[in-house]
Parts: C-alpha cells; structure tokens; sequence
C-alpha cells in the first residue's frame, strides 16, 4: 500500500507543477528573493535525488530499480524548473554576475544538463547499473560545469 501511495502522491505532484509550469503566471514571482529562493529549493531537491542515486552507483545503497527510476524521474521533472527564476533583479543567491552578462553561455549550459538528465532519466529506466553509473556521471558532470562557470564559491 505504502508504494502505490507514493505512486499517487508523485503523480499528484507531478500533474501539479506541470500545471503550475504551462500557466504564465507561474514565471512571475513576488518578490526577487521569491525567484532566488525557488531556484535554490529546486537545486537542493535535485542535489539530494542526484545524491541517492550516486549512493547506488557507489555501492552504499542497494540497487533497486524501483527508488533509481522514482529518483531520476524527479530529477528529470525538476530539470526544466529552475530556468525561469533567473530573471531581471534577481542577481542574489549564489549566482555569479556572468549569469546575465552571458546569457547565451548560460542557457547552454542549462541545455545540456537537461539533455544529459534526460539521458539519466532513460538510463535508470533500462534497469542496467552500468548504464546508470555511466550517464549519472555524465549528468554530474553537466551540473559540476556550471557550477564552475556560474556559481560563487
């Protein structure tokens, strides 16, 4: 029962933010601290699935296709979100300024993250460790980038 209430609770979510994200209002925010702050949330959800996923690739927790597939799943969704938050007068947080000042950069930088998530996403869905490990680092890798590129250290 525990599993097919989880099932329906990040279904619920799911269709929620999807919801939430096709609504233009949805990309303005309050306050500029409100963009900062829903940014952050949005990296630290996914830092925290990317890190339940690294304890299985590493061996400290068991594989189970099961929590991978539900894990990188919430990555994938969250990928997409955090974009909107970057707007005008939202310089704070622990954005670099060249976020704004090379727009392009940046948004190719967010590009291939996504890209790479997805291929997390498909990879945790083959049930294969291997191909798990491989495009868990590769999308590491992807976030390890801009964070060297974008985010203060």
């Amino acid at each position: 029962m525990k599993t097919h209430y989880s099932r329906i609770a990040l279904g619920t979510l799911i269709s929620a933010i999807s919801l939430s994200i096709a609504s233009p209002a949805f990309a303005q925010f309050a306050k500029p601290e409100d963009a900062v702050k829903y940014r952050q949330s949005t990296f630290a959800l996914m830092g925290a699935h990317m890190g339940r996923l690294a304890a299985v690739v590493k061996g400290e927790t068991p594989y189970n296709k099961d929590n991978v597939v539900r894990n990188a799943a919430i990555i994938s969704m969250l990928s997409g979100m955090p974009w909107q938050a970057f707007g005008a007068g939202t310089e704070g947080g622990k954005a670099q300024p060249n976020i704004w000042t090379d727009g392009a950069k940046f948004k190719s930088a967010s590009e291939k993250m996504q890209a790479a998530v997805a291929d997390l996403n498909s990879a945790a869905q083959s049930g294969n460790p291997e191909n798990l490990k491989k495009a868990l680092g590769a999308a590491s890798q992807t976030c390890k980038a801009c964070h060297d590129d974008f985010r203060k250290k």
